[in-house]
């Protein structure tokens, strides 16, 4: 099993259950999100699903939320 997402990862695209794990989801919440048009970009290839990391980064940064606090430090 690590050597399929190992595999995946040096080809720059994840399977749906690494890039779930990656974000901290579970896998059917991300399949969720992608069916209502929402989530991270993604990649559909041959009819299979897949997710860069940097799209994935991206996502998670896009949630950083500011506060006060946060402003006052920068």
């Amino acid at each position: 099993m690590e050597m399929k997402a190992a595999q995946s990862a040096v080809i720059g695209r994840m399977k749906v259950a690494d890039a779930a794990r990656y974000i901290g989801l579970s896998q059917s919440t991300l399949d969720t999100m992608r069916s209502k048009g929402r989530g991270p970009r993604y990649l559909r290839i041959g009819g299979r699903v897949y997710y860069r990391k940097d799209d994935l980064d991206a996502y998670i940064e896009a949630g950083v939320v500011e506060t006060a606090d946060s402003r006052a430090i920068a």
